[in-house]
Protein backbone atom coordinates (compact mmCIF):
# COMPACT_ATOMS: atom_id res chain seq x y z
CA UNK A 1 0.00 0.00 0.00
CA UNK A 2 0.99 3.61 -0.40
CA UNK A 3 3.51 5.09 2.05
CA UNK A 4 4.85 8.05 0.04
CA UNK A 5 2.64 11.05 -0.77
CA UNK A 6 3.45 13.86 -3.18
CA UNK A 7 3.11 16.50 -0.47
CA UNK A 8 6.12 14.87 1.27
CA UNK A 9 8.44 15.24 -1.73
CA UNK A 10 10.58 17.90 -0.03
CA UNK A 11 11.55 15.35 2.63
CA UNK A 12 12.86 12.95 -0.03
CA UNK A 13 14.95 15.29 -2.19
CA UNK A 14 17.47 13.20 -4.18
CA UNK A 15 16.12 9.96 -2.65
CA UNK A 16 14.86 6.96 -4.60
CA UNK A 17 11.27 6.12 -3.66
CA UNK A 18 8.89 3.31 -4.58
CA UNK A 19 5.20 4.07 -4.44
CA UNK A 20 1.79 3.93 -6.13
CA UNK A 21 0.08 6.73 -8.04
CA UNK A 22 -2.80 7.46 -10.34
CA UNK A 23 -1.52 8.15 -13.85
CA UNK A 24 -3.34 11.30 -14.99
CA UNK A 25 -1.25 12.09 -18.08
CA UNK A 26 1.02 10.04 -20.35
CA UNK A 27 2.80 11.36 -23.44
CA UNK A 28 5.57 10.08 -25.68
CA UNK A 29 7.91 12.93 -26.60
CA UNK A 30 10.97 13.34 -28.77
CA UNK A 31 14.41 13.86 -27.25
CA UNK A 32 16.43 16.75 -28.65
CA UNK A 33 19.33 14.40 -29.35
CA UNK A 34 17.11 11.77 -30.94
CA UNK A 35 14.94 9.00 -29.52
CA UNK A 36 11.89 9.24 -27.29
CA UNK A 37 10.95 9.57 -23.63
CA UNK A 38 7.83 9.46 -21.50
CA UNK A 39 6.42 12.62 -19.94
CA UNK A 40 3.93 11.77 -17.19
CA UNK A 41 1.86 13.40 -14.51
CA UNK A 42 1.35 11.30 -11.36
CA UNK A 43 -1.28 12.17 -8.78
CA UNK A 44 -2.45 11.25 -5.32
CA UNK A 45 -4.77 12.95 -2.86
CA UNK A 46 -2.08 15.48 -1.90
CA UNK A 47 -1.24 16.82 -5.35
CA UNK A 48 0.42 16.20 -8.71
CA UNK A 49 4.00 15.31 -9.61
CA UNK A 50 5.71 15.67 -12.99
CA UNK A 51 7.60 12.52 -14.00
CA UNK A 52 10.02 11.57 -16.76
CA UNK A 53 11.09 8.12 -17.93
CA UNK A 54 14.06 8.29 -20.25
CA UNK A 55 14.92 4.68 -20.95
CA UNK A 56 13.41 1.18 -21.24
CA UNK A 57 9.78 2.23 -21.09
CA UNK A 58 8.30 -0.02 -23.82
CA UNK A 59 6.71 -2.46 -21.35
CA UNK A 60 5.35 0.38 -19.21
CA UNK A 61 3.85 2.09 -22.25
CA UNK A 62 2.21 -1.14 -23.38
CA UNK A 63 0.54 -1.88 -20.03
CA UNK A 64 -0.25 1.57 -18.60
CA UNK A 65 -2.70 4.20 -19.80
CA UNK A 66 -4.08 7.50 -18.56
CA UNK A 67 -6.52 6.94 -15.71
CA UNK A 68 -4.96 3.71 -14.43
CA UNK A 69 -2.99 3.14 -11.23
CA UNK A 70 0.74 2.49 -11.43
CA UNK A 71 3.58 1.38 -9.20
CA UNK A 72 6.78 3.30 -9.86
CA UNK A 73 10.36 3.52 -8.67
CA UNK A 74 12.28 6.71 -9.23
CA UNK A 75 14.44 9.50 -7.86
CA UNK A 76 12.91 12.68 -6.44
CA UNK A 77 14.67 15.87 -7.51
CA UNK A 78 14.02 19.54 -8.02
CA UNK A 79 13.82 21.09 -11.49
CA UNK A 80 13.14 24.79 -12.05
CA UNK A 81 11.92 25.16 -8.50
CA UNK A 82 9.50 22.22 -8.56
CA UNK A 83 9.87 18.62 -7.44
CA UNK A 84 9.67 15.88 -10.04
CA UNK A 85 10.53 12.20 -10.23
CA UNK A 86 12.78 10.45 -12.74
CA UNK A 87 11.49 6.92 -13.18
CA UNK A 88 13.54 3.77 -13.52
CA UNK A 89 10.56 1.39 -13.34
CA UNK A 90 6.80 1.62 -13.83
CA UNK A 91 4.12 -1.04 -14.03
CA UNK A 92 0.34 -1.32 -13.95
CA UNK A 93 -1.08 -1.63 -10.42
CA UNK A 94 -4.04 -3.91 -9.78
CA UNK A 95 -7.08 -2.75 -7.82
CA UNK A 96 -6.14 -5.15 -5.02
CA UNK A 97 -2.99 -3.07 -4.41
CA UNK A 98 -4.86 0.23 -4.21
CA UNK A 99 -6.90 2.09 -1.62
CA UNK A 100 -8.82 4.65 -3.76
CA UNK A 101 -8.95 7.06 -0.81
CA UNK A 102 -5.19 7.59 -1.22
CA UNK A 103 -5.54 8.99 -4.72
CA UNK A 104 -8.52 11.30 -4.76
CA UNK A 105 -8.11 14.67 -3.05
CA UNK A 106 -11.28 15.40 -1.08
CA UNK A 107 -12.87 18.34 0.64
CA UNK A 108 -11.79 18.95 4.23
CA UNK A 109 -15.37 19.75 5.21
CA UNK A 110 -18.23 17.43 6.13
CA UNK A 111 -20.24 16.84 2.96
CA UNK A 112 -23.54 16.15 4.71
CA UNK A 113 -23.19 19.28 6.85
CA UNK A 114 -22.54 21.36 3.73
CA UNK A 115 -25.52 19.75 2.00
CA UNK A 116 -27.82 20.49 4.95
CA UNK A 117 -26.67 24.11 5.05
CA UNK A 118 -27.29 24.52 1.33
CA UNK A 119 -30.80 23.06 1.62
CA UNK A 120 -31.48 25.37 4.55
CA UNK A 121 -30.90 28.41 2.37
CA UNK A 122 -33.43 27.09 -0.15
CA UNK A 123 -35.98 26.43 2.59
CA UNK A 124 -35.69 30.12 3.50
CA UNK A 125 -36.70 31.26 -0.01
CA UNK A 126 -39.76 33.50 -0.17
CA UNK A 127 -40.35 32.65 -3.84
CA UNK A 128 -42.12 29.26 -3.97
CA UNK A 129 -41.47 28.73 -7.69
CA UNK A 130 -37.71 29.12 -7.32
CA UNK A 131 -37.82 26.96 -4.20
CA UNK A 132 -39.53 24.06 -5.96
CA UNK A 133 -37.18 24.43 -8.95
CA UNK A 134 -34.02 24.10 -6.88
CA UNK A 135 -35.44 21.28 -4.77
CA UNK A 136 -36.38 19.46 -7.99
CA UNK A 137 -32.64 19.18 -8.60
CA UNK A 138 -31.44 18.53 -5.06
CA UNK A 139 -34.21 16.01 -4.28
CA UNK A 140 -33.23 13.96 -7.34
CA UNK A 141 -31.18 11.13 -5.80
CA UNK A 142 -28.90 10.68 -8.81
CA UNK A 143 -28.17 14.40 -9.10
CA UNK A 144 -27.69 14.78 -5.34
CA UNK A 145 -25.14 11.94 -5.16
CA UNK A 146 -23.14 13.40 -8.04
CA UNK A 147 -23.41 16.96 -6.69
CA UNK A 148 -21.93 15.85 -3.36
CA UNK A 149 -19.06 13.94 -4.98
CA UNK A 150 -18.04 15.96 -8.03
CA UNK A 151 -15.00 18.21 -8.21
CA UNK A 152 -15.61 21.77 -9.38
CA UNK A 153 -12.88 21.51 -12.03
CA UNK A 154 -10.35 19.08 -13.44
CA UNK A 155 -7.28 21.00 -12.26
CA UNK A 156 -8.03 24.60 -11.30
CA UNK A 157 -10.17 25.70 -8.37
CA UNK A 158 -11.78 23.15 -6.00
CA UNK A 159 -10.32 20.22 -7.95
CA UNK A 160 -11.17 17.57 -5.36
CA UNK A 161 -14.05 15.30 -4.39
CA UNK A 162 -16.81 17.45 -2.92
CA UNK A 163 -15.24 20.49 -4.56
CA UNK A 164 -18.36 21.43 -6.52
CA UNK A 165 -20.51 21.49 -3.38
CA UNK A 166 -17.81 23.35 -1.44
CA UNK A 167 -17.49 25.98 -4.20
CA UNK A 168 -21.23 26.46 -4.56
CA UNK A 169 -21.81 26.73 -0.82
CA UNK A 170 -19.03 29.32 -0.49
CA UNK A 171 -20.52 31.23 -3.41
CA UNK A 172 -24.01 31.15 -1.87
CA UNK A 173 -22.62 32.50 1.40
CA UNK A 174 -20.86 35.33 -0.44
CA UNK A 175 -24.01 36.08 -2.45
CA UNK A 176 -26.14 36.29 0.69
CA UNK A 177 -23.58 38.53 2.41
CA UNK A 178 -23.31 40.84 -0.61
CA UNK A 179 -26.90 41.18 -1.74
CA UNK A 180 -28.02 43.68 0.98
CA UNK A 181 -25.74 46.26 -0.68
CA UNK A 182 -27.55 45.90 -4.01
CA UNK A 183 -31.31 46.51 -3.72
CA UNK A 184 -31.66 45.91 -7.48
CA UNK A 185 -30.94 42.21 -6.93
CA UNK A 186 -33.56 39.56 -6.12
CA UNK A 187 -31.92 37.42 -3.37
CA UNK A 188 -33.78 34.18 -4.18
CA UNK A 189 -33.03 34.52 -7.88
CA UNK A 190 -29.33 35.19 -7.20
CA UNK A 191 -28.97 32.16 -4.91
CA UNK A 192 -30.84 29.99 -7.43
CA UNK A 193 -28.28 30.99 -10.04
CA UNK A 194 -25.43 30.25 -7.65
CA UNK A 195 -26.73 26.74 -6.95
CA UNK A 196 -27.53 25.83 -10.56
CA UNK A 197 -24.84 27.65 -12.55
CA UNK A 198 -22.36 24.72 -12.45
CA UNK A 199 -24.88 21.87 -12.21
CA UNK A 200 -23.72 20.66 -15.63
CA UNK A 201 -20.33 19.73 -14.17
CA UNK A 202 -21.80 16.57 -12.68
CA UNK A 203 -21.97 15.30 -16.28
CA UNK A 204 -19.03 17.24 -17.72
CA UNK A 205 -16.48 15.72 -15.35
CA UNK A 206 -15.46 12.17 -14.37
CA UNK A 207 -13.74 11.39 -11.09
CA UNK A 208 -13.03 7.67 -10.82
CA UNK A 209 -9.22 7.31 -10.44
CA UNK A 210 -8.34 10.80 -11.64
CA UNK A 211 -10.25 13.85 -12.76
CA UNK A 212 -11.06 14.04 -16.46
CA UNK A 213 -13.69 15.17 -18.92
CA UNK A 214 -16.47 12.92 -20.13
CA UNK A 215 -17.18 12.72 -23.84
CA UNK A 216 -20.32 14.77 -23.23
CA UNK A 217 -18.25 17.29 -21.31
CA UNK A 218 -15.75 17.66 -24.13
CA UNK A 219 -18.37 17.84 -26.87
CA UNK A 220 -20.99 20.02 -25.17
CA UNK A 221 -19.59 21.59 -21.98
CA UNK A 222 -21.15 22.22 -18.59
CA UNK A 223 -22.97 25.43 -19.53
CA UNK A 224 -24.98 23.83 -22.32
CA UNK A 225 -25.45 20.66 -20.27
CA UNK A 226 -26.89 22.76 -17.42
CA UNK A 227 -29.23 24.53 -19.80
CA UNK A 228 -30.55 21.18 -20.96
CA UNK A 229 -30.92 19.90 -17.39
CA UNK A 230 -32.88 23.02 -16.45
CA UNK A 231 -35.31 22.57 -19.32
CA UNK A 232 -35.76 18.90 -18.45
CA UNK A 233 -36.65 19.73 -14.85
CA UNK A 234 -39.02 22.51 -15.87
CA UNK A 235 -41.06 20.06 -17.93
CA UNK A 236 -42.10 18.39 -14.67
CA UNK A 237 -42.77 21.66 -12.86
CA UNK A 238 -45.40 23.16 -15.13
CA UNK A 239 -46.94 25.60 -14.75
CA UNK A 240 -43.75 27.58 -14.10
CA UNK A 241 -43.45 31.34 -14.68
CA UNK A 242 -41.87 31.90 -18.09
CA UNK A 243 -40.17 35.11 -16.98
CA UNK A 244 -38.43 33.29 -14.13
CA UNK A 245 -37.33 30.58 -16.53
CA UNK A 246 -35.71 33.16 -18.80
CA UNK A 247 -33.89 34.86 -15.91
CA UNK A 248 -32.54 31.61 -14.41
CA UNK A 249 -31.46 30.30 -17.81
CA UNK A 250 -29.74 33.61 -18.56
CA UNK A 251 -27.65 33.33 -15.37
CA UNK A 252 -26.50 29.85 -16.37
CA UNK A 253 -25.61 30.97 -19.90
CA UNK A 254 -23.79 34.15 -18.83
CA UNK A 255 -21.97 33.21 -15.62
CA UNK A 256 -18.53 33.02 -17.30
CA UNK A 257 -18.91 36.73 -17.91
CA UNK A 258 -17.17 37.17 -21.26
CA UNK A 259 -17.37 35.56 -24.67
CA UNK A 260 -13.64 34.79 -24.59
CA UNK A 261 -14.18 32.85 -21.35
CA UNK A 262 -16.69 30.56 -23.07
CA UNK A 263 -19.82 32.45 -22.05
CA UNK A 264 -22.60 32.13 -24.69
CA UNK A 265 -24.13 35.39 -23.41
CA UNK A 266 -22.91 38.43 -21.50
CA UNK A 267 -24.58 39.07 -18.10
CA UNK A 268 -27.47 41.49 -18.66
CA UNK A 269 -29.42 41.52 -15.37
CA UNK A 270 -28.39 42.64 -11.88
CA UNK A 271 -28.41 39.03 -10.67
CA UNK A 272 -26.40 37.75 -13.62
CA UNK A 273 -23.78 40.50 -13.30
CA UNK A 274 -23.37 39.96 -9.56
CA UNK A 275 -23.28 36.15 -9.89
CA UNK A 276 -20.62 36.28 -12.59
CA UNK A 277 -18.43 38.66 -10.57
CA UNK A 278 -18.73 36.71 -7.32
CA UNK A 279 -18.23 33.34 -9.00
CA UNK A 280 -15.03 34.64 -10.59
CA UNK A 281 -13.88 36.11 -7.27
CA UNK A 282 -14.55 32.93 -5.28
CA UNK A 283 -12.70 30.81 -7.85
CA UNK A 284 -9.71 33.16 -7.95
CA UNK A 285 -9.38 33.24 -4.16
CA UNK A 286 -9.34 29.44 -3.99
CA UNK A 287 -6.86 29.35 -6.86
CA UNK A 288 -4.56 31.63 -4.85
CA UNK A 289 -4.81 29.39 -1.79
CA UNK A 290 -3.79 26.45 -3.96
CA UNK A 291 -0.78 28.30 -5.39
CA UNK A 292 0.41 29.34 -1.93
CA UNK A 293 0.06 25.72 -0.83
CA UNK A 294 2.13 24.52 -3.80
CA UNK A 295 4.97 26.82 -2.82
CA UNK A 296 5.02 25.41 0.70
CA UNK A 297 4.87 21.84 -0.65
CA UNK A 298 7.89 22.60 -2.84
CA UNK A 299 9.93 23.68 0.17
CA UNK A 300 9.64 27.44 -0.40
CA UNK A 301 9.11 29.77 2.60
CA UNK A 302 5.90 31.12 1.07
CA UNK A 303 6.86 34.75 1.63
CA UNK A 304 7.91 35.62 -1.92
CA UNK A 305 6.25 35.70 -5.31
CA UNK A 306 4.87 32.44 -6.66
CA UNK A 307 5.77 31.15 -10.09
CA UNK A 308 3.77 32.47 -13.02
CA UNK A 309 0.16 31.28 -12.67
CA UNK A 310 -1.07 30.64 -16.19
CA UNK A 311 -4.77 30.65 -15.34
CA UNK A 312 -4.47 34.10 -13.76
CA UNK A 313 -1.72 35.45 -16.06
CA UNK A 314 0.44 36.71 -13.18
CA UNK A 315 2.53 35.60 -10.24
CA UNK A 316 1.00 35.99 -6.77
CA UNK A 317 2.12 37.12 -3.34
CA UNK A 318 0.80 35.87 0.00
CA UNK A 319 0.58 39.27 1.68
CA UNK A 320 -0.17 37.87 5.15
CA UNK A 321 2.91 35.64 5.08
CA UNK A 322 4.98 38.48 3.64
CA UNK A 323 4.00 40.84 6.46
CA UNK A 324 4.56 38.21 9.15
CA UNK A 325 8.10 37.63 7.92
CA UNK A 326 8.91 41.27 8.65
Amino acid sequence: MKDFFIADAAKFDNDVVTSYFALSSLQVREKKQGGQFLALVLTDKTGTLEARMWEEFADALASCAEGCYVKVQGQISKYQGKFQITLQKMRFAADSEIDPADYQPATKFDVEEMWAELRGYITAFTNPDLQRLVFAFLDDEEIAAAYKAAPAAKSLHHAWLGGLLEHVLALVRVCRATVPFYPEVDPDLLVTGAILHDIGKIRELAWKSSFSYTLEGQMIGHISIAQGMLREKLQGLQPFPERLRVLVEHMILSHHGKYEFGSPKLPMTPEAILLSALDDLEAKMQNMRAEFGKDLANGKPGTGMTDWVRSMERPLLNSLAYLKEE
